[in-house]
């Protein structure tokens, strides 16, 4: 009986911490103001070859970028693109 109930916990603790595990997935982040139009195509969501150049291009004619959402002044990044990668850009 003492084995079951020790199985049992063995068991119920493990379901409980398992998902936590699997939801601590580390985020891929890339830094806007220095990285290539390479490495921004390949860590943002919905921002392929195009966009990634687009941003390059914004970056090296207006400056540094100051805040994530000054990502939506390039043309072809919505606040949409922008709230979907938030956790991904950084600025430094």
């Amino acid at each position: 009986m003492k084995k079951l109930v020790c199985t049992l916990l063995l068991v119920l603790s493990s379901a409980l911490t398992l998902p936590a595990l699997a939801q601590t997935a580390v985020v891929p982040t890339v830094n806007v103001n220095v990285a290539s139009a390479a490495e921004l195509a390949e860590t943002l969501q919905g921002v392929g070859e195009a966009k990634a150049e687009a941003i390059v291009s914004h970056r090296e004619e207006k400056g540094a970028f100051e805040s994530v959402e000054s990502l939506s002044d390039v043309r072809g990044i919505g606040p949409a693109t922008v709230e979907k990668n938030r956790e991904r850009i950084t600025l430094q």
